[in-house]
């Protein structure tokens, strides 16, 4: 006897939450728990410098302080800005070499692990080989631009505020354009080549053909690449920490590192707390933008 459609939607829903149970919980565990945790540590005043003050419920008085806060308004400045570099950097070269790499047609496979190869690399490890490179004193790069004349003698990339995030910018676009490219490969390898070729047939050139056709399908996989990527790139602290700590003087310090260093140098553990929520804010904030634009995208690819 055949079970009504109703009851069978509902069985299906039953074994759907069922299934999805232990994601959700893994979740909850690792994810939201902690951030509540930080967000009700952030409502109080928690400074182990002055222990005899104990804990005290302080309501939004740390964000408060920290919308009054210049080194906090700097450190978000500085996250935005690189973020926004970053991330345009990655995302042009990104297409560049997807292209390059669908445009191949021999040793596929050997060209993409290579390409992917900076990816792998810790980014510590990364770090530390760009610091290097960018020392004043024998470093790759400023020797060979003292020797071109671009710099000075005296040049030193890690002293002057603009210049210091050069290495981060740099380091971050040699790690993380890979990533990119890979994903906008698999969104060039999800077009049909039969509208490249019919554009082809009718006299198209390579240029239009790009701009008219491959690039207008290419864009939710863009809006994907470019969500991954701006969402990371707003949390940066390792390169940062590595290459520059933050200097000279707050100069290069993003907003997660001003949390690391309220936290774990100033011993204010409810201020750095509220920093942290504002990266998650920040992140979030971000994350629904993205979210609308893929989905603009989408529903401007389907046909009418």
């Amino acid at each position: 006897m055949n079970r009504p459609a109703g009851r069978l939607d509902r069985t299906d829903a039953r074994v759907a939450w069922l299934l999805m149970a232990p994601a959700f919980l893994v979740m909850i565990v690792v994810a939201i728990v902690p951030i509540g945790m930080t967000a009700w540590e952030a409502l109080h005043v928690h400074d182990l410098r002055l222990p005899w003050l104990g804990r005290p419920f302080s309501g939004l008085d740390n964000f408060v302080e920290a919308a009054q806060d210049a080194r906090f308004r700097g450190a978000v400045v500085h996250t935005l800005g690189f973020a926004i570099v970053s991330v345009a950097f990655e995302l042009v070269l990104g297409v560049a070499f997807a292209l390059l790499m669908h445009s191949v047609t021999r040793g596929r496979g050997p060209i993409r692990a290579m390409v992917l190869l900076p990816w792998a690399v810790p980014t510590v490890v990364a770090a530390l080989v760009w610091r290097f490179l960018f020392e004043s004193q024998g470093g790759l790069v400023s020797t060979t631009l003292r020797d071109a004349g671009v710099v000075a003698a005296s040049f030193d990339w890690f002293v002057h505020p603009w210049a210091a995030w050069v290495p981060i910018v740099v380091a971050d676009i040699w790690k993380t354009t890979p990533f990119v490219a890979l994903l906008l490969l698999a969104g060039l390898q999800a077009i049909d080549p039969s509208l490249d070729e019919a554009a082809r047939v009718d006299g198209a050139g390579a240029a239009r053909r790009l701009f008219t056709i491959t690039l207008p399908l290419l864009a939710p996989a863009v809006v994907v690449a470019a969500a991954f990527r701006m969402l990371d790139a707003l949390r940066i602290f390792d390169l940062a920490y590595v290459l520059t700590g933050g200097g000279p003087g707050t100069a290069t310090e993003p907003l997660s590192l001003y949390a690391f260093a309220t936290v774990m140098q100033r011993l204010r553990f409810g201020y750095g707390a509220a920093l942290s929520i504002s990266v998650f804010l920040l992140t979030f904030a971000f994350a629904l933008v993205w979210v609308r634009a893929l989905g603009r995208s989408l529903v401007e690819k389907e046909p009418a």
